[in-house]
């Protein structure tokens, strides 16, 4: 287990496709005053990415260990405005292996 304190607000379902690619998806919806703590743990987990793997960063299906894809979107007309945040990691197994040490607690198997 960790020693760094779990993440509040993301979660990641990990998926794996036929090739050996790996998937880590968090979806986090919030009301607008946790907008920016939701964003604070995005950063935390691509700054550990790219401490960790920055040399390979890339399409993971062309021997890199990691991609991302960030969405944010504010749906107005709700009662709170609410900002949801999407983030997605390509990722190897090494990198799944090594994500799953720092941030064991906020991960599931889909």
């Amino acid at each position: 287990m960790s020693a760094h304190a779990p993440l509040d607000y993301l979660s990641f379902e990990l998926s794996e496709d036929t090739d050996g690619v790996c998937t880590l998806d968090a979806e986090a919806a919030t009301a607008p005053e946790q907008a920016a703590a939701v964003m604070a743990e995005v950063q935390q987990v691509l700054d550990w990415a790219r401490q960790r793997f920055g040399a390979s960063e890339g399409p993971v299906d062309e021997g890199h260990d990691w991609q991302h894809e960030l969405l944010t979107r504010t749906e107005p007309g709700t009662p709170h405005d609410w900002h949801t945040v999407a983030l997605t990691l390509s990722a190897s197994p090494r990198f799944v292996d090594a994500f799953r040490r720092r941030f064991g607690a906020n991960l599931a198997d889909a």
